[in-house]
């Protein structure tokens, strides 16, 4: 892309848009063919030349519009996708879920949040508005700097050190936990929500003082009965 001296904007040469077009094209690629596709397979199925298919698939990776898989094989849409979509079609919980969520809140004072995921995508479905998340684009950035985040490590391959721990509070605590690491003095936590087949559908989760992360039993409790509560409505 060139800039036009003339309205110092960009102007685009005659070979971009067709590259836009492609790169587009690889996106509903992995979009339509799920977590986990090869460069092979995308090469494949658009009939596109290998070297510019992987030169693609850095870009979008580069930018964060595509993600590796944990086995570094294939490729998922990444958090930009997530947060398009979002802002498009943002996730809802229905009145019976509401209110489930609005009683723990009322029961723990602190923030109580929801969240989705799908195809190892998180979205945020309900954030609470009183004591809201400290960074909401960084959840969906960085996900494991949270413990809603670190929820997705508990189904992650290979297993690695996060999720080895992440495994070790939830069977400790009855949650995951995370302390310290987005702000001083303050921690968060989370249950998971399965489907019946077992796949993480969904999970609560819990910001607050870093006391109560660390001795987390009463907030855990009410977490737990909540997650129990939101899994007929939400899988």
């Amino acid at each position: 892309m060139t800039l036009d001296p003339e309205t110092a904007a960009p102007s685009l040469t005659a070979r971009q848009p067709r590259a836009v077009h492609t790169a587009l094209a690889v996106l509903e690629a992995v979009a339509a063919r799920g977590a986990g596709v090869t460069a092979r397979e995308i090469s494949a199925a658009l009939a596109l030349p290998r070297a510019t298919t992987y030169r693609l698939l850095n870009l979008l990776v580069e930018d964060e519009y595509l993600v590796r898989t944990p086995d570094l094989n294939g490729f998922a849409l990444g958090a930009k996708v997530a947060q398009l979509a979002a802002v498009v079609s943002p996730a809802r919980l229905h009145t019976a879920a509401r209110a489930v969520v609005s009683a723990a809140r009322s029961a723990l004072r602190g923030g109580v949040h929801v969240v989705l995921f799908d195809a190892g995508r998180l979205m945020v479905a309900d954030m609470d508005p009183d004591f809201p998340l400290s960074d909401a684009v960084l959840l969906a950035r960085e996900p494991t700097r949270f413990a809603l985040g670190r929820l997705a490590l508990l189904d992650a391959a290979p297993v690695t050190a996060d999720a080895r721990r992440a495994a070790e509070d939830l069977q400790r605590y009855g949650a995951v936990r995370q302390i310290g690491e987005v702000a001083i003095g303050r921690g968060c936590l989370a249950v998971p929500i399965r489907a019946p087949d077992g796949h993480l559908a969904a999970g609560i989760g819990f910001s607050g003082s870093r006391h109560r992360v660390e001795h987390p039993e009463d907030v855990v409790g009410i977490l737990r009965s909540a997650a129990a509560d939101l899994t007929p409505l939400l899988t």
